[in-house]
Order: C-alpha cells, then structure tokens, then sequence
C-alpha cells in the first residue's frame, strides 16, 4: 500500500472538488480504487501504488479547473478521470481555454473536452470545417456558438443553418400543416441552439430582418451565400449530389462547418451519405478540416457514452461475422 499528501491553498479548493455529496471524491475512489481522506487542509490518497498515483493526478487535474474558474460536473470529472487513464492529463492545461460566446442568460460557453476544443480552434482557421462524430459531442452547439459569435463581432451578416429533412422512421407528409410548419420539427435542434445563445425575442427580431435564416438544404439550391455563416447539420443524411451542390453555395468572406454522425444514416438502401463521400474526397484540400470525435467527447449523460460504446462494440462484431 502506499499514500500520497495533497494539501489545499484555500477551503473553496476543497469545496469545488468535493461536489455535492463529495459525488467528485467518490468518482475518483471508484475509478482508482483507493481511499480519500480529507484531513483540515490536506488530503490523504492512499491505495495500490500505480492507482495512488492516477488518483493524485486526476485530483491534481480537478484541482488546476477548479484554479481555471471551471465549476466541476459529472461529466468533466469524468472527462479528467479518462484523460488520466490514457496517460494524457499533460494535456489538460490547453484544455482550459477562453470562452467562445456568452449565452442570453448569461452563461460562458466553453469546449469541454480536447476533442471539442480542436473542433472550435478548427473552425477559427479554416473556411469549411467538418465535425464527425455520435450524438452528444456539442458539434451543432458549438458551430452555432462560433456562428453567433462570429455574427456579434460583425464578421459575417449572416448566420444560415440548415439540415436535410430526412425522415428518420417517419413521414414527413403525416404532420400537419403548410410546408414550413411540416419542416419546423427537423430544424428544432437548430432553433433551440439558437434560442439559447440570443434568446426567443432576439432571435425573432434577427429573423425577421434576414440576418439569421434556418431552412431545409433543399432551399440552398442556386443560391450563392456571400458574407454569411452557415452551418449544415445531420449532414450523414445528403446524398453526394446535395453536399456538392451545399459546399458551392459558398460565397466570399463566408465560414461553413458541416456536422454529421456517420453512424446515425437515415438514407433509403443503396444511397451513399454525402457526408462520408465529402470527407474521403476533400481531405487533401488546404483551408478545409476534418474534426472526428468520440465517446471521450460527449458531454451528455454517462449512459450516452455506454450507450455508444456498445453499438460500437456491436457493429465490430457484425462486421467480423
């Protein structure tokens, strides 16, 4: 058995890193299987040797987000606890970078993740950017939080979000009403993304002047898009002929970033995803990047991660069969 000292500067140190309930302390204990003991302003970790030093690492690592202004969550306690094991908490300093955008409620939206934080730097230096990865990684969240930011700044005039509207099990004609209200249920994501970074009156105000527009891909035909930011989301759901025709829409002093998860195609049989075709035809060409994410990267709830994982460890096995 061996032990480790931690000591605290301040009591708010220890505070963040407990968490309600000491729920933080109890991810650690569990990840590493060692004990925690807090004692005045020190800490005490003791264990197996190799798990006392994982631990003192990851608490090390909680402890300088906790020093960034970072409210620690389930989710990035985790995040930190992962990064430990794969040997890469080196990293977690660049990690802690600025905030992208504040929301109408005044909250900061950051990258959470390494992966995420590649995804947003990506988006900054490059005219067309493509997130690849499963549900839950922030890949629409986060272009639209760069989008709106982008916008306030003054550097586009308009923000251009749009989806294909494929049905995923259902059918588009069953819903009610004219064809935008037909439509409105595919782009709710896009408008709730929006709602939160301007909120609902802002918003109504932008798109009633034409400075924000959220519109099915079908409506991008024959349109040259100068001065804007647009976003295409759900892209796995294009065929190769509607990516070519979005990806030349784009007009000068113009951003695209295109989001897609390769493994959520709802494309009648037979109908290759512009999405895995765009990534596998423009990977040499300068000024446009391709981001891929993974479980790591999602910062819903755990079982979203577990949920992904197994779909994943199941298409392997289908596909060694």
């Amino acid at each position: 058995m061996a032990e480790q000292i931690i000591s605290f500067d301040r009591m708010e140190q220890a505070v963040g890193l407990f968490g309600s309930f000491d729920e933080n302390i109890r991810q650690v204990q569990e990840k590493f299987s060692v004990d925690v003991v807090s004692r005045g302003s020190e800490l005490k970790v003791v264990g197996e040797p190799e798990n006392v030093d994982k631990a003192v690492r990851a608490i090390r690592g909680l402890l300088m987000l906790i020093n960034k202004g970072e409210e620690l969550s389930s989710q990035n306690v985790r995040y930190v606890l992962s990064m430990v094991e794969d040997g890469k908490d080196d990293q977690l300093e660049s990690m802690t970078s600025g905030c992208i955008c504040i929301t109408s409620k005044g909250k900061p939206v950051k990258p959470k993740t390494l992966g995420q934080k590649k995804y947003v730097e990506a988006i900054r230096q490059n005219t067309v950017t493509i997130g690849v990865g499963p549900a839950g990684t922030g890949k629409t969240y986060l272009a639209v939080a760069m989008a709106v930011t982008a916008f306030r700044a003054k550097e586009v005039n308009r923000i251009i979000l749009t989806r294909p509207a494929v049905e995923a099990g259902e059918k588009l004609g069953f819903l009610p009403g004219d064809l935008q209200q037909k439509v409105d249920p595919y782009l709710r994501p896009l408008y709730d993304a929006l709602f939160d970074m301007l909120g609902a009156e802002n918003f109504q105000k932008q798109q009633e002047r034409g400075s924000i527009e959220v519109a099915p891909l079908a409506y991008m035909r024959g349109r040259t898009l100068d001065d804007s930011f647009i976003i295409l989301d759900e892209a796995q759901n294009t065929t190769a002929e509607q990516m070519k025709m979005f990806l030349t829409r784009l007009g000068f002093n113009s951003k695209m970033v295109v989001t897609g998860d390769v493994t959520q195609i709802d494309l009648p049989d037979g109908k290759k995803s512009g999405l895995v075709e765009a990534v596998r035809i423009l990977k040499h060409i300068d000024d446009i990047e391709t981001v891929r994410f993974n479980e790591k990267d999602v910062v819903r709830h755990k079982l979203v991660q577990d949920i992904i994982k197994a779909y994943e460890r199941s298409e392997e096995e289908r596909k060694r069969k």
